[in-house]
């Protein structure tokens, strides 16, 4: 599995993680133009605009190391288009990232960064 269905497949991992961690998934693939969020999920007041990056193994590196600095500007971009539409008062806004990691044998593996990075 590569590409479109291994991103897809690890969105719903990420997403399913989440939801037993007990967040509200709010928005998927959320888009402003050609630039878009995974997840939008929210616990409480705390919205969390999340990255989520799959891979099948390792060998183009960890997927948290694919979350350059311009994803994370473009993400920003589009969070900010979030918050001016369905933002609320009193709502506390952050980035987080998940990496999914799909192995031969074996479970998968999804890690929640919580407050990955800041804008």
């Amino acid at each position: 599995m590569s590409g479109k269905p291994l991103g897809d497949a690890g969105e719903r991992m990420a997403a399913e993680h989440l939801t037993r961690a007990g967040w509200l998934i709010v928005n998927r693939n959320f888009r402003m133009g050609r630039k878009e969020i995974d997840l939008v999920a929210r616990r409480g007041e705390v919205v969390a605009f999340v990255e989520v990056k799959t891979r099948a193994g390792l060998g183009y590196g960890h997927p948290l190391e694919a979350i350059t600095w311009k994803k994370r500007r473009e993400i920003q971009q589009v969070a900010a288009a979030w918050v001016g539409r369905y933002g609320r008062p009193g709502d506390l806004y952050r980035f987080d990232a998940v990496a999914v990691q799909l192995r031969t044998e074996g479970s998968p593996t999804v890690q929640h960064v919580e407050d990955a990075w800041r804008m």
